[in-house]
């Protein structure tokens, strides 16, 4: 099924792609529609253009491709399925996910990441191949995040200011010479080993394959790896590890 969607409202555009009895959707000429995808499952839908705020939200099983940039709040609580975007995506893409995952190939804005949760045998991955703004992985309390900082400055960490504030579970990988600045006092911050690397080997793997990415300009670089240290009252109230 093919959409062209234009001027069209999002809600009659939503309704479309909800109702269609056809597995894989294409929508052309998106520009800015809302919510699209919102809480579908066993779909797959192909967007050629830019889709509004909310793409995603609470997806359950869905797969996303967006051929273009997406806006705020991408994959905004979404359960399971994929987003897998061609560009670049706005503030707080991810946010409160707690299952599937997001592949940006290019940058993503402010609080990227923000309250993500494993849930049950759930566990969000996100990975963002430039760089992400500042907050990023805020109240983290589960899953991966990964900031590949790919045509990024070298001398730069590929994340804002405050990145882990309020983390109390999960992980963020980056890949970068230096820390990041402003790292709050409850992230623990070590250099990343060869198992840290074999734990996201699959997923760099699957960054690379979504976006046609050579994996030897990444796998063999420097990354640090963030985590909530043990004295953080946050991960001692809200996690079991």
């Amino acid at each position: 099924m093919r959409i062209t969607a234009g001027l069209m409202h999002f809600k009659e555009l939503n309704e479309q792609v909800r109702s269609s009895p056809e597995n894989h959707i294409y929508i052309d000429n998106c520009i800015g529609q809302r919510y699209i995808a919102s809480g579908l499952s066993h779909k797959e839908v192909i967007i050629n253009g830019t889709p509004g705020n909310a793409l995603g939200s609470y997806l359950n099983g869905a797969d996303i491709i967006v051929n273009g940039n997406a806006q705020d709040a991408t994959g905004d609580t979404m359960n399971d399925g994929s987003i897998i975007i061609h560009g670049s995506s706005g503030d707080a893409t991810g946010y409160a996910m707690r299952g599937g995952k997001i592949f940006v190939r290019d940058n993503a804005g402010y609080r990227a990441g923000i309250h993500m949760k494993a849930y049950e045998d759930k566990i969000p991955v996100l990975v963002i191949g430039g760089k992400a703004g500042s907050f990023l992985g805020e109240y983290q309390a589960g899953g991966i995040i990964i900031v590949l900082g790919i045509n990024c400055d070298k001398n730069t960490p590929p994340v804002g200011h405050f990145c882990g504030t309020g983390m109390h579970g999960g992980k963020i990988y980056i890949c970068t010479e230096k820390l990041p600045l402003n790292l709050p006092a409850q992230v623990s911050a070590k250099k990343a080993t060869s198992d840290d690397i074999d734990e996201i080997k699959d997923l760099l793997k699957e960054y690379c394959g979504n976006f046609d990415y050579d994996i030897s300009n990444i796998i063999n670089k420097s990354f640090y790896v963030l985590t909530p240290n043990s004295q953080n009252p946050y991960k001692r109230l809200y996690t079991n590890n």
